[in-house]
């Protein structure tokens, strides 16, 4: 079919892979920062156009038949009836929505209330949040807004030259907080009691179809969310789950339908290809390793990693709760972290920086645990992040996790999905794919684990783990 490009805007850069349309190998690459200091709340949205060109730059997109668009989520670019920015993007975690969040979950009548209507409860993150927040922080920015668009949308709007319509497609819209992955549609009401009055919103156009074409006859497909874009690229399915070990972590899976989760852990997005992706997040991940480093006087996580490889599995006794941050999974939202088992014997640091590995790889276990009880297969565990390449993480994942884990080679896997979506709008525009079928691209390449005769002893630690969480906190996940 040809070539296709795929860009990645993402808080910080904006990285460009070039694709054979038909196998997915990547031709060339390009990549620039954004012109911004840091990751501030606030971002005027021409940065994005501009690290883009440069990343574009020495001819790069020549040839290619179709680009698509992956972007960072959260960001609402809030445009006037013009279509002229009426303040910066509002973008990333952005604490300042914290109390907006709570205004929000009450003013709709609780956790369950928000669950029921669009699969999540507001977190200080979402779209949905970040517009009470500029309704009751900055009133007239409020006023002036009459079009919400995400940052996906904003770029691809961009690259098509303003057209009159604007399009999202469901996996974008699925994050705002004021669309439901259950039923497919809009919650306006949501937007009005968000913002204080309504707003145009994109249309949600279906994962193959192209979002239009540019002048020049380049074809853009429908875009989509940095996580929704990444499985695309990693080409999970049905079985698969997806673990990302940041400083925070979280758990993803593909189903076939929504979950509704009224406790409000599980957080129900829709994919790329029209299959959905419910989400469970953890506070805690690799800020334990980096605490439990600190405190071991060591200087990088693989000195602990080697240091936790002279302990057993159970490192004697020594369980690690790692609520560092509190914890949103289970919903503890004001605990400490705990340490229990102290013993004579446990007491040396080898068995502590085994303890910490074991405590965050059972915290994210935990989080596949809450998808598996609501019916979601989990067959094969795709562990990514710098802390997924430690041997710690590697030899005890697998038995903690109860799964096959594939460490895949790091790559750009959001611009390849990006890009796998512009292969698959292009087909279908020609003919020679199916709007059902997404092209079959090869998978990446990267290391499989097997739990193997491990298994008993890893499901020991995590029984051990668990009686320890049940003890310290009763009833955490009913």
């Amino acid at each position: 079919m040809g070539i296709v490009a795929g860009l990645d805007s993402s808080p910080e850069f904006t990285r460009i892979v070039v694709c054979d349309a038909d196998s997915g190998a990547v031709l060339k690459q390009g990549y620039a920062p954004h012109p911004v200091e840091g990751r501030p709340s606030d971002v005027d949205p021409q940065a994005w156009l501009l690290s883009l060109g440069e990343a574009a730059g020495g001819g790069l997109l020549e040839g290619v038949q179709a680009i698509g668009v992956s972007s960072q989520q959260n960001a609402v670019v809030p445009l006037d009836a013009q279509g002229n920015t009426v303040r910066p993007a509002m973008v990333g975690g952005d604490k300042r929505a914290q109390v907006a969040a709570a205004d929000l979950v009450d003013a709709l009548g609780g956790r369950e209330a928000w669950a029921q209507a669009v699969g999540c409860v507001p977190q200080a993150a979402q779209p949905v949040t970040k517009l009470r927040w500029l309704n009751k922080t900055e009133p007239d920015a409020a006023l002036r807004t009459a079009v919400l668009l995400q940052a996906h949308d904003w770029l691809v709007w961009q690259l098509l030259g303003r057209p009159v319509r604007r399009t999202t497609d469901r996996g974008g819209a699925s994050g705002t907080g004021y669309w439901s992955a259950a039923t497919g549609a809009y919650r306006a009401d949501l937007v009005e009691l968000a913002l204080g009055h309504q707003a145009m919103l994109p249309e949600v156009i279906g994962p193959a179809d192209a979002a239009g074409t540019t002048p020049e006859g380049l074809l853009i497909s429908a875009g989509t969310g940095e996580t929704m874009a990444a499985a695309f690229g990693l080409g999970i399915g049905l079985g698969d789950a997806v673990v990302s070990l940041g400083a925070s972590g979280s758990v993803m899976a593909v189903h076939h339908e929504a979950l509704v989760d009224n406790t409000g852990m599980i957080t129900s997005l829709a994919d790329a290809t029209g299959m959905h992706l419910p989400v469970v997040t953890t506070l805690n991940a690799v800020r334990t390793l980096r605490g439990a480093a600190e405190m071991l006087g060591l200087g990088d996580l693989e000195s602990l990693s080697d240091l936790a490889m002279k302990s057993t599995p159970g490192a004697h006794g020594l369980v690690l709760l790692p609520y560092l941050e509190g914890e949103r999974t289970p919903n503890l939202p004001h605990t400490a972290g705990t340490l229990t088992g102290l013993r004579r014997e446990s007491m040396k640091p080898e068995h502590l920086a085994r303890a910490a590995f074991e405590g965050m790889l059972c915290g994210l276990a935990d989080a596949l645990d809450v998808l598996r009880g609501r019916g979601v297969e989990v067959r094969r565990v795709f562990l990514l992040g710098a802390a997924a390449e430690l041997s710690a993480v590697q030899a005890a994942a697998p038995a903690l996790f109860g799964a096959q884990v594939v460490v895949p080679q790091p790559a750009d896997y959001a611009a390849i999905g990006a890009a796998r979506q512009a292969a698959w709008a292009l087909g279908v525009s020609q003919g020679t794919l199916d709007p059902r079928t997404p092209p079959m691209w090869q998978g990446p390449a990267g290391q499989v684990l097997e739990p193997g005769e491990e298994l008993a002893v890893g499901q020991a630690v995590r029984q051990q783990y668990v009686s320890v969480r049940e003890q310290t906190y009763p009833g955490a996940f009913r």
